[in-house]
């Protein structure tokens, strides 16, 4: 920081010596000098006449004119001064995050008392807890109670983990808590984990929240009786409530790069701005549009009617990173129509987003503030000339400020996404160019909706179903696009990666201009683009060699979950759990040429089992999904009876013993037995009928053996013992723990080696050793997620699986797995998996 102000000073200290010398000349001779340098009543600065090419009216030393590099040192001078500011603020910022004792308790995971106040609305997380979802709710600790009468003053930011009953909290709300402490990394100097029950609320929130608040609330309820896509999106298109936006439509606007539609972006304000003022470049002048000149509004007044407008804006929004860019950017464009000077988008953004660093440090670090500003950027100075170029070729003025638009942010967006998501969207494009013309229609719907709901709610919910057709389009589009098998692509992560992708863009780049010359050359990359989108399966085949010929079991990579396919005949398929999300399920089955599912089997209800469920049914015949008895977590269980449902799928459950067959294809229920928590009554069963149609029972079924007591889901997995046509046999045991296991085995004394085992649990550390030696694997199959934080799967279980004679396969360095063959042709085909 020093640095930066020493080099600046040395840079500018010439300049504003004999800026100042010329003031005092000017003084004493009494020249009056305007803000554009002209000069009234007297000659130049230093009296004879010449000025300079700087314009000081003083020679550079040494006959230097000013010309060359040393024209910049101003504004070099002034990124150091802004990068020094930045500095400063940073660290008091770091500092003041970290004062108090919070930070050395959360090292220790020491228990706390303390006040705090809301900062943000509290947003659903994946991982379950208090018998049910849990919330991650942004604060800020003011007090740290200590024992007796001790108390500390502070302002840490904290990230509490907390139960459903925090769900309706708003912003600005006091609580008081006492909860262990974790430590944290980024912006948060700790994480408090909330005890269940309702929040000890000791101070309600502000005026402005809480309409701001009733205005959330009115939209919600005006857009409830939509079509469900529509019903969860619509909020958060207008205001960025995302509350009701499923895994499955968040994976689908991630994977088309759309997600900035719910983040509420400056277009979003442009929309409602451009309602009052008209088109930007028209705004100074005296045929401006909007309704402002039609109501008689000055232009003063209407510059502070759109900064009204836009505090606002960021109220009902929330300060999220894109809401405050695009509100900066807002406020420092009225500000120049206000005072009549001509104004200039791209200061006006360097001054958003500078003024906004200071303010808050740490939006720094958040990649949503560096994706919006670079967006921005990009549709400032990229666009115009792209637009331009398309227009020479003939491309339709309308459509060439679109496709630049959309390509020109797709350009630079892209390198930052892949640091973080190692990921590239490869329909990016085309869906914001498909779902752009329904974006202005449902904002000005919708905020219609939002601002008529307090008042009168039929009204309301008249302009939401109005709404609703053009947000159900954009959900279409991302559906569609992400189905599509090649939507996206693994790219590597990091700074490096995203260096990367930025030179392959500018290479893209430079080739597109060009292409127009070689029509034949363009038509061909064009059909290879579709095809690496599409991906037909057998394309994709010829050219990967995966799954292979004749392949009669299959895991696919679901990231941190489990979902395996089983060969039952040409197109069709068993279906073992779906993996977390529906996306890469969908792919998979897609790329195993799977349409039929006779059978889908939940072993149980955890999330990252059964939140794939979607992505099976899409687009496949699926004749009926057998359960797990034990329906817990209940929130997950209820999912999957909307999901099947909806599909019109009946719901069974598998019954202890229970033996089936699909053609040459059988099973048995090795697990579990008849389910009941210890001290109380077990849940239910799943409710559905209880033949499986199209499955032919294999002999009698056994008499349900011992009683079992569930300590969780885990302990509940569906078992199977697989047999195929061709004498493979498959131990699928789910997420079975070490005493399950044992009681597995105890239940079923003559079960020995098997070809495949789905190792338990993702390879976790609970393995029954008994168990393992008893079967014998000569494939061991892991289904875990690549960096997980559970340290999946152990070393200690693959060494000894290993020393058991097993190959150990897993799909976090191995990607999909393919098995094929029997005996000894036996062998697992990876299909390999991207950097």
């Amino acid at each position: 920081m020093v640095l930066c102000l020493a080099v600046a000073g040395v840079l500018v200290a010439p300049t504003a010596g004999r800026a100042l010398a010329r003031w005092l000349a000017d003084v004493k001779a009494g020249v009056r000098r305007e803000p554009d340098g002209a000069e009234y009543g007297g000659q130049d600065g230093d009296g004879d006449g010449e000025v300079n090419a700087d314009g000081d009216g003083v020679t550079e030393p040494g006959g230097r004119s000013g010309q060359g590099i040393w024209r910049y040192r101003g504004a070099v001078a002034g990124v150091l001064v802004c990068a020094a500011a930045g500095i400063v603020a940073g660290g008091l910022h770091a500092a003041e995050a970290r004062r108090g004792p919070l930070p050395a308790l959360a090292a220790e995971y020491r228990y706390a008392t303390v006040e705090l106040v809301v900062r943000a609305d509290p947003r659903a997380t994946r991982s379950p807890g208090w018998g049910g979802p849990s919330f991650a709710v942004d604060a800020e600790v003011e007090r740290v109670l200590g024992p007796g009468s001790g108390t500390a003053l502070v302002r840490t930011p904290v990230l509490v983990i907390a139960p459903a009953s925090w769900q309706g909290l708003l912003p600005s709300t006091r609580v008081r808590v006492t909860g262990r402490l974790a430590p944290a990394d980024g912006a948060v100097a700790a994480v408090l984990k909330a005890p269940g029950g309702p929040p000890r609320v000791t101070g309600a929130p502000t005026a402005v929240q809480r309409l701001a608040g009733g205005l959330r609330s009115g939209l919600r309820t005006a857009s409830g009786g939509l079509a469900p896509d529509a019903r969860a999106l619509l909020p958060g298109l207008v205001v960025g409530d995302t509350s009701r936006v499923t895994p499955e439509l968040k994976a689908a606007f991630e994977a088309t790069d759309l997600t900035h539609l719910m983040a509420v972006s400056g277009s979003n304000l442009a929309i409602m701005l451009a309602l009052l003022i008209g088109a930007p470049g028209r705004a100074l002048l005296a045929e401006r549009g909007g309704l402002a000149p039609r109501l008689g509004i000055s232009l003063r007044a209407t510059a502070l009617l759109g900064g009204a407008l836009t505090l606002a804006f960021v109220v009902v929004c929330r300060p999220e990173p894109s809401v405050l860019r695009a509100a900066a950017c807002g406020l420092v464009a009225l500000l120049a129509i206000a005072t009549g000077r001509r104004r200039s988008l791209i200061p006006a953004l360097a001054a958003a987003v500078l003024l906004l660093v200071l303010y808050a440090p740490e939006l720094a670090r958040s990649y949503g503030f560096l994706l919006s500003v670079l967006a921005t950027g990009a549709l400032l100075t990229i666009a115009p000339g792209w637009a331009a170029a398309l227009r020479r070729r003939g491309v339709p003025d309308r459509l060439a400020e679109v496709l630049a638009a959309a390509g020109a942010a797709q350009a630079v967006c892209a390198p930052v996404v892949a640091v973080f998501a190692e990921r590239v969207s490869l329909v990016a494009v085309p869906c914001n160019l498909l779902a752009e013309p329904a974006v202005a229609l449902a904002t000005v719907a919708g905020f219609a909706a939002l601002a008529t709901a307090p008042i009168a709610m039929p009204a309301a919910k008249f302009l939401a179903w109005c709404a609703g057709w053009p947000t159900g389009w954009i959900a279409s589009v991302a559906r569609t696009g992400a189905a599509l098998p090649g939507a996206q692509s693994q790219w590597p992560g990091g700074w490096r990666g995203g260096l990367l992708l930025a030179l392959v863009t500018g290479v893209a780049v430079f080739i597109a201009r060009r292409l127009p010359r070689y029509p034949w050359a363009a038509a061909a990359l064009a059909l290879l683009v579709l095809l690496a989108v599409v991906r037909p399966a057998p394309l994709t085949r010829l050219v990967t060699g995966w799954p292979p010929p004749g392949w009669s079991y299959a895991m696919c990579d679901v990231g941190q979950g489990d979902a395996t396919v089983i060969a039952a005949g040409a197109g069709s398929a068993v279906v073992v759990d779906t993996g977390p999300e529906p996306l890469a399920v969908d792919r998979c089955l897609h790329e195993l040429g799977v349409t039929r599912v006779p059978l889908l089997l939940l072993t149980h209800f955890h999330a990252d089992h059964v939140g794939g469920l979607t992505g099976v049914l899409r687009g496949r015949s699926v004749g009926v999904i057998q359960t797990t008895g034990f329906a817990e977590p209940p929130d997950q269980a209820a999912f999957v009876r909307r999901a099947a449902a909806v599909g019109d799928v009946p719901v069974v459950t598998a019954g202890y013993g229970e033996r089936r067959a699909l053609g040459g294809l059988s099973w048995e229920v090795l697990w579990p037995p008849p389910t009941r928590r210890a001290g109380l009554p077990g849940p239910g069963p799943v409710p559905g009928p209880s033949p499986l149609p199209g499955l032919v029972p294999d002999g009698p079924s056994p008499l349900p053996g011992p009683v079992l007591v569930a300590d969780g889901p885990n302990d509940a997995s569906v078992t199977l013992l697989v047999h195929t046509a061709a004498g493979l046999t498959l131990l699928l045991p789910g997420d079975l723990e070490p005493p399950s296991q044992q009681a597995l085995l105890r239940g079923n004394p003559g079960l020995g080696r098997v070809d495949v085992l789905k190792v338990a649990h993702h390879g976790s550390a609970h393995q029954e050793p008994a168990l393992l030696r008893a079967v014998r694997p000569r494939l061991a199959l892991i289904s875990v997620g690549r960096g997980n934080r559970y340290g999946h799967p152990a070393p200690g279980t693959v060494a000894v699986l290993r020393a058991r004679g097993a190959a150990v396969l897993r799909t976090d360095v191995d990607g999909a797995i393919a098995v094929t063959g029997v005996g000894e042709s036996l062998r697992a085909v990876p299909r390999g998996r991207g950097p």
